[in-house]
């Protein structure tokens, strides 16, 4: 249901901007705020889909353990694997870093350093990779992006300072947060050449950048779909 949603947002976004380019500015005020409207009620709704596919699969779940006649061994190891998939909730010590844009108005702060532009001034997609990739590095059990559990089918993706993670959309300050061996996860930022680059501009222009150990903290359990959807080409007959 989620993937179909992000299809239809997709097609949408698409004809409004065939519709708005038939003669009219596609730079206007009026058609930027009706596309921003959409993509945040598309947002919510999807927001919405998330919610409803939790309380369903908690269902299907717990109708599946009382049902599947497995053994004690074999239900410890499906529990296992669900941990491993990130579909189960998971509790224990970590981190949670944020990230977050410079003022608009910033001005280089390191002398010979040149003025930045617009581009140096928001985070990037490669920002919030480096920091995710990091995090599994240092041997992260599970990981967080704002309100979203990542699996292995993740994908974080940015257009302009905007994240659209798992058919949602975000705006910064982002956080993103581990669960692992707090000390573990900290050398791992601190050893990522990405990050090390990253840092350069938190000291030049100002972006956000900040680190906290968190004690406990639980993430939630994955709710999307886990199947995975491809294109395949037609037959050459038809």
């Amino acid at each position: 249901m989620l993937t179909v949603s992000v299809f239809v947002l997709a097609g949408l976004i698409f004809w409004t901007s065939f519709h708005t380019a038939r003669g009219t500015n596609l730079r206007s005020d009026e058609s930027m705020l009706r596309l921003s409207d959409l993509i945040e009620q598309r947002s919510k709704h999807n927001a919405e889909l998330d919610d409803d596919t939790a309380r369903l699969r908690g269902d299907v779940d717990s109708l599946a353990r009382r049902d599947n006649g497995l053994s004690p061994a074999e239900r410890d190891r499906l529990a296992r694997l669900e941990r491993a998939a990130g579909t189960r909730r998971l509790t224990g010590p970590g981190l949670t870093v944020t990230l977050t844009d410079a003022p608009p108005d910033a001005t280089a702060r390191i002398p010979g350093v040149p003025e930045p532009q617009p581009n140096d001034l928001v985070i990037h997609q490669q920002d919030l990779q480096a920091v995710v990739n990091a995090l599994w590095q240092g041997g992260a059990r599970g990981i967080q992006v704002m309100d979203q559990r990542l699996i292995a089918t993740s994908a974080v993706r940015c257009v302009g300072n905007t994240l659209i993670l798992q058919g949602r959309v975000y705006s910064p300050p982002y956080t993103i947060t581990a669960v692992g061996d707090p000390g573990a996860l900290r050398r791992a930022l601190s050893a990522s050449p990405a990050i090390d680059t990253y840092q350069s501009y938190v000291a030049a222009y100002g972006l956000g950048w900040s680190v906290r150990r968190r004690h406990e903290v639980t993430l939630p359990g994955y709710t999307g779909t886990v199947d995975l959807h491809h294109a395949r080409p037609e037959d050459a007959g038809e």
